[in-house]
């Protein structure tokens, strides 16, 4: 006997760094089990991994997960999360003042994303010949970045994986033909002002953003509240 199949309502989203409108569903029990099996893990590579096989499943349009930016993955599972859930966000932040967890609720709309509008150069100037363009991270880069545990390799494997054109001379050089290994050599062998140009532009990508004052409901204690980034909304 076939059982009967419960419809579900699809959205449209606007992707925040193309501007290019997608069609999605909300999530249900099957994608929230592989989100709470990650969850359950403590294990930040396992939960983005969920996240994008969660985004793949969801997202009706033809887009490839792996070349989003990691703001856009961050707003596109928010925007999944609100609609599977109901129309906002539900956390359990730890009060300031007594330390006992309080329920807020988030509005999407209150949730913007940072830096979003600013504009930024992302073409760096390293000697008088050689010149390079950096891009935002996508969240594959992102998992290649949390490979290895020393704070200094993270930071490396991060630029490594932002490099998109180097210039020499007349002669230009696009990063993903080369291999990591070249890749990583040519990062390793920048000087300390170099090295440091290309993390301050790195530092002023777009990422997810709240910022509200909430009322502790037990001391009414008030509590300035603030997410960055995909971790802090679950």
């Amino acid at each position: 006997m076939m059982l009967p199949q419960i419809a579900t309502p699809k959205y449209d989203m606007i992707v925040p760094s193309t501007g290019k409108s997608i069609t999605y569903r909300p999530y249900v029990v099957r994608e929230e089990k592989i989100l709470l099996i990650a969850m359950e893990s403590q294990d930040e590579k396992q939960v983005e991994t969920a996240v994008l096989n969660v985004i793949k499943e969801c997202v009706e349009t033809d887009i490839n997960v792996d070349d989003l930016t990691t703001f856009d993955v961050e707003y596109i599972f928010v925007t999944l999360r609100s609609k599977a859930v109901g129309e906002g966000i539900k956390l359990s932040p730890k009060c300031d003042h007594c330390e006992e967890l309080y329920e807020v609720k988030l509005d999407l709309e209150e949730i913007k994303i940072a830096n979003l509008e600013e504009a930024v150069d992302k073409h760096i100037k390293l000697t008088d010949d050689m010149s390079l363009d950096v891009r935002w991270q996508t969240m594959k880069d992102r998992n290649k970045q949390l490979a290895d545990k020393s704070e200094t390799q993270t930071v490396i494997n991060m630029i490594a994986t932002s490099l998109d054109t180097i210039y020499s001379g007349e002669d230009t050089y696009a990063v993903k033909d080369a291999t990591d290994k070249e890749i990583h050599e040519f990062v390793e062998s920048l000087n300390t002002d170099q090295f440091n140009s290309i993390v301050e532009i790195l530092s002023k990508a777009p990422y997810l953003s709240y910022e509200g004052t909430h009322i502790c409901k037990k001391c009414k204690g008030e509590n300035k509240l603030t997410l960055n980034g995909l971790n802090d909304f679950f």
